[in-house]
């Protein structure tokens, strides 16, 4: 699915939904005061964020991995696995675990470090602890209630920001944004542009300003692409790709975590040909499809670089001293 157009501005359509919020609030509200919160006994890092959709959580947490483990740490990533059908808890193989068992994100993430993935996110944590981690990386767990968390950062794309600001489904909200800012220790925003929203944000949290940077720009350098994503906001990607100097002469896009079929991968590959186009794709949809359809399919990889690193080291530093 994609975000619905209203979701961008506080018109009537919005405002008309903005009671059933209320029912989604609530929802949250039990959830949260019905579920036990543990902590595993070790640092928890969560990267989550304020909306539905994208907005970078997947190369934060690799950039969260990087950072712990040249302090001497050994991380392990904990994840609910979305999309994949294992309920765990499951430490994630890459040499032979599928996307549709335990999801594109965890299978991206387990190229960098241990995945564990649990529908009971605790359980998880634990079975990290227990596997030698000394540090837990919640990959989107801003609003579970289930394990303490350390310290929590809110992935924003800078563009996207957080929509109309209405909780769902009147907006892209998972819950209010009073709630949310409660809950973390830094925004990490990412892009250069600046969310309306942040205009009022109290000066006590921290920004930590980010960027996209591909990774394998010079193989797509004056190349012409047919490329194609499957995520949240498939626009992100082609840009990246621009800016590697592609030349994009069509895209298709996808609903988010698209399970892509041999039929639409013939058409896709058919296209190509006749555009004289290679075929590019995301990270995470490169992990959606079978290792034996990948031929010919090229991914641009990314990273994200901070600004002003320090920033980061800093507050992590401070969290591994107080744990």
């Amino acid at each position: 699915m994609r975000d619905p157009q209203f979701w961008q501005k506080d018109g009537l359509t919005a405002r008309a939904l903005s009671p059933l919020s209320l029912l989604w609030r609530a929802g949250a509200g039990i959830r949260g005061l019905t579920t036990p919160a543990r902590h595993p006994g070790c640092p928890v890092f969560c990267v989550g964020n304020f909306t539905v959709g994208g907005a970078g959580k997947t190369p934060t947490a690799v950039a969260l991995f990087n950072l712990l483990t040249a302090l001497g740490r050994t991380p392990h990533f904990v994840s609910r696995g979305y999309g994949g059908s294992i309920i765990g808890p499951h430490r994630v193989d890459p040499n032979s675990d599928r996307a549709d068992q335990v999801g594109d994100e965890p299978l991206l993430l387990a190229e960098h470090g241990p995945v564990w993935i649990s529908r009971e996110r605790f359980l998880g944590a634990e079975m990290a602890r227990a596997d030698g981690a000394d540090a837990i990386i919640l990959d989107d767990g801003l609003q579970n209630p289930s394990v303490i968390k350390d310290c929590s950062f809110a992935v924003i794309d800078s563009h996207y920001g957080i929509g109309n600001g209405r909780v769902m489904p009147a907006g892209p909200m998972r819950e209010s944004l009073e709630s949310g800012l409660e809950k973390i220790r830094a925004i990490i925003l990412i892009g250069d542009e600046t969310p309306k929203f942040m205009e009022n944000l109290r000066a006590s949290i921290p920004v930590l300003r980010a960027h996209i940077e591909p990774q394998n720009a010079a193989d797509f350098a004056s190349k012409r692409v047919l490329a194609f994503a499957g995520i949240g906001r498939p626009a992100k990607f082609y840009a990246s790709l621009q800016q590697s100097g592609a030349q994009i002469v069509e895209t298709r896009d996808f609903a988010d975590h698209h399970p892509f079929s041999a039929q639409e991968l013939t058409d896709l590959r058919m296209r190509a040909q006749t555009l004289g186009a290679a075929l590019v794709t995301t990270q995470k949809d490169l992990m959606r499809l079978p290792s034996h359809s990948r031929d010919g399919i090229s991914s641009l990889n990314i990273r994200l670089v901070f600004d002003a690193p320090d920033q980061l080291i800093q507050i992590v530093k401070t969290v591994l001293a107080d744990g």
